[in-house]
């Protein structure tokens, strides 16, 4: 509407010009050379409107004629260059399909075609990787380094390929010179975190895993088991070089993270102990059972009441099976203890509840050693002993990576290298055990099964 009434006002104007110079029509007269021309003033403006149209397209043929030559270059450069990103996303597309043949082809295509190295490099260095050639992906992805703008993609590639051949220690270079181009990158601090895990730098990785979890790159919850982890080792750390305060520090730090995770209790009731603090370590066990039972922190409570005798150990047991009076691993533990102390009825009685609740291979051999103890009775004791070994493995702590089992829990899997990788469940298929009661970070693999 408003763009209607535009036209309609210029339209009056136009027109009332034109009525007012009809009624003034007045003349114009010209004297040149002896000539003397003489018109209306109208007539003598279209005139002069006219000269000047055509001498402003005049101006623009002459301008297009003496342009021709640029004109004709940027139409030819346009088309190689339309080109050229044809054969670039052709490229990238065979990439993504996998069609190494295609991606090398469109890659040289595309260099021929573009004058853009950023973009063919990483193409062509892509086509390598896909046809296995890392040799030359290297070769493409470090002289990206040289140019600001695909420095970082360079540093991912090689970091890529470091990763995928098992050099960590040049994969964990690359990743702190590629966090310097680019700190906040949430799967570059995802990978950095793993990397320096995995070295044992502790202290590196608590404080890349808090900026990857403020990042998003990894969730709160599993970034808090992660800590608990890195300061359990940074515990072991400071005890093997003789900072005993040091090492309960982190040890009580892990555990007042993760209160029902079993490691840091277990650890932190231990080095209690050793510092002298036998009722503080005796709590620490007591507050975690009620959370999560486990046969580590039953074996941790035995070293606490080491000092007692085999019948007051049983009375202190009880404590255990009143923080989880249902669950199978508290009547295994005071049965246990109960073995110890030759109390053959009240051992049998808690073995049999805890076969009521959940059968397993410790529960067969500890009934075969009560036949055996109580009543030498080396027949029954053969049939649980037959009942052990058909039933299923027992839970140890297992890697979620390549399932090897370890005696001892360790934050790095003792096989692969694998960071908080240890679980504790039945394994599916053992891969090897870890020689008991030595940190799984620095002890040989020895050969055997699970059972």
């Amino acid at each position: 509407m408003i763009r209607a009434l535009w036209f309609l006002l210029k339209l009056a104007a136009i027109i009332a010009a034109a009525v007012w110079l009809v009624e003034r029509p007045g003349t114009v007269s010209v004297n040149w050379l002896g000539y003397v021309i003489e018109t209306s003033f109208t007539v003598a403006l279209l005139i002069g409107l006219a000269a000047l149209a055509l001498a402003a397209l005049g101006y623009r043929l002459l301008r297009s004629v003496l342009r021709a030559p640029t004109t004709i270059r940027r139409y030819r450069r346009s088309r190689v260059r339309e080109a050229g990103y044809r054969a670039l996303t052709q490229g990238m597309v065979a990439v993504a399909a996998g069609d190494a043949v295609t991606a090398r082809k469109m890659a040289r295509k595309a260099d021929g075609l573009l004058n853009e190295p950023p973009l063919t490099m990483l193409l062509s260095a892509q086509a390598a990787q896909l046809q296995g050639d890392d040799r030359a992906a290297k070769q493409y992805f470090t002289a990206m380094l040289d140019r600001p703008e695909t420095a970082f993609l360079g540093l991912r590639g090689l970091l890529t390929q470091a990763v995928k051949v098992g050099d960590r220690v040049e994969a964990l270079e690359l990743a702190r010179k590629a966090r310097a181009l680019q700190p906040n990158t949430p799967w570059l601090l995802g990978t950095l975190y793993d990397l320096e895990a995995r070295a044992g730098d502790w202290a590196s990785a608590e404080g890349t895993l808090q900026q990857a979890i403020q990042a998003g790159a990894i969730p709160t919850e599993d970034g808090r088991r992660h800590r608990a982890v890195l300061l359990l080792e940074r515990s072991f750390e400071a005890e093997r070089r003789g900072r005993g305060d040091a090492a309960l520090a982190h040890a009580q730090s892990a555990h007042d993270l993760m209160p029902g995770f079993v490691p840091a209790a277990a650890r932190l009731a231990r080095l209690l102990v050793a510092a002298g603090r036998l009722k503080p370590a005796a709590k620490v066990v007591e507050r975690t059972w009620k959370l999560a039972p486990h046969p580590d922190l039953a074996d941790t409570y035995r070293e606490i009441l080491g000092g007692y005798d085999a019948l007051t150990r049983v009375k202190l047991f009880e404590k255990l099976l009143a923080q989880a009076p249902d669950h199978v691993e508290s009547h295994i533990a005071l049965a246990r203890v109960a073995l110890d102390a030759h109390l053959w009825g009240e051992a049998r009685d808690h073995l049999k509840r805890a076969l009521g609740i959940e059968p397993s291979r410790r529960l067969f051999r500890l009934l075969a050693e009560l036949e055996r103890n109580e009543r030498h009775d080396e027949a029954a004791a053969r049939d649980w002993l037959a009942k052990a070994a058909a039933a299923p493995a027992d839970p140890a702590w297992t890697c979620d990576s390549c399932n090897a089992v370890s005696h001892a829990w360790g934050g790095l899997c003792g096989h692969c290298g694998a960071f908080d990788s240890l679980d504790w469940k039945a394994p599916t298929l053992a891969v090897s055990l870890m020689e008991p009661g030595l940190h799984p970070a620095h002890t040989a693999l020895v050969k055997s099964s699970a059972a």
